[in-house]
């Protein structure tokens, strides 16, 4: 099962290569070379969600591997903005039936929603019982009459609007995926308080290969 297409390794690899340089230069290409890597992976989820032979392999598995990998992926952008944004991550001890390679993208997404509308404080994950992961940032929330449609293909919102580079497709392939998964995805924000991501995780053991 291949994670990402070969031009998103590609420039994960550049990104790499750019973390023992300390520069402002260097802080700009790794961000600049990890949202290209993004893009190539949401155009290539788009294309595969609707295929008929979709691979999608639910396991049960250990929850907090899933979860540092994907706070690995922001890694340097987390240490370059230290002054700024810290993360606060909780261990789960959760094991979850669910797709690996697809909630890896799902929490990818989210984590990238938090650190590019997070200018300043923190972003926190932690486990919610009886079944839910929390993804809660102190960034510049959402309006109010945005939060509807924030599932929607294509809608932007206030936030899109003043952020030229947003795609507008970054949450309704999270919503696609979960709904997949069989997973539970909601938000709550409000402008100047943030925005917290409940994914619910829980469902009924079957399936299970």
């Amino acid at each position: 099962r291949v994670r990402s297409s070969a031009a998103s390794d590609v420039y994960k690899r550049q990104g790499l290569k750019l973390q023992n340089e300390d520069s402002p230069l260097a802080r700009g290409l790794r961000g600049d070379l990890n949202r290209i890597a993004q893009y190539v992976e949401m155009a290539m989820t788009y294309l595969r969600l609707d295929a008929e032979t979709g691979d999608y392999v639910l396991k049960t598995q250990d929850l907090d591997p899933i979860i540092r990998g994907a706070v690995r992926r922001f890694a340097g952008e987390f240490i370059d903005r230290k002054l700024r944004l810290r993360l606060r991550l909780q261990e789960t001890g959760q094991m979850v039936l669910t797709d690996e390679k697809w909630l890896s993208f799902v929490l990818e997404q989210l984590l990238s929603n938090a650190l590019k509308y997070t200018p300043g404080g923190e972003v926190s994950i932690f486990w919610q019982e009886p079944d839910t992961l929390v993804i809660r940032d102190t960034g510049i929330g959402i309006a109010p009459e945005d939060l509807p449609r924030i599932f929607e293909k294509g809608f932007t919102g206030y936030n899109g609007r003043s952020d030229k580079k947003a795609s507008g497709i970054g949450l309704y392939l999270c919503k696609r995926v979960c709904d997949r998964l069989g997973h539970g995805i909601s938000i709550a924000s409000a402008p100047g308080e943030g925005t917290t991501v409940f994914l619910k995780l829980g469902r009924d053991k079957i399936g299970i290969e």
